[in-house]
């Protein structure tokens, strides 16, 4: 499906984007937006959502590749739930007491 939309340049170059386009391009107020000018002439625009600088950790290829890793173990059925927190960090104790145990031996 193709939907087309129409926006007035205004003074200084000025754009508003019309509803439609801004949710097909998921930006909001304070969002960047990136021009491709192709060799045919052609115009592409993508949103770019801007990522607070302490929040930028979290979109590192590694730490991301962690996340997929961990969705792959939860849809698995993987992984060990706990019914409190107490028994969640004996539990991580007892797996940090086994890796000393394994590094000192």
């Amino acid at each position: 499906m193709t939907t087309r939309a129409r926006a007035r340049l205004r003074h200084k170059g000025q754009l508003t984007l019309p509803p439609e386009v801004r949710d097909a391009l998921h930006i909001a107020e304070g969002d960047e937006v990136e021009f491709t000018i192709t060799e045919e002439g052609e115009v592409l625009l993508r949103g770019m959502t801007s990522v607070p600088a302490d929040q930028r950790w979290f979109w590192t290829a590694e730490w991301q590749d962690g996340e997929r890793e961990a969705s792959e173990q939860i849809a698995a059925g993987q992984g060990t739930r706990f019914d409190t927190e107490a028994a969640f960090l004996d539990h991580l104790e007892k797996l940090h007491a086994e890796a000393d145990a394994e590094q000192d031996a």
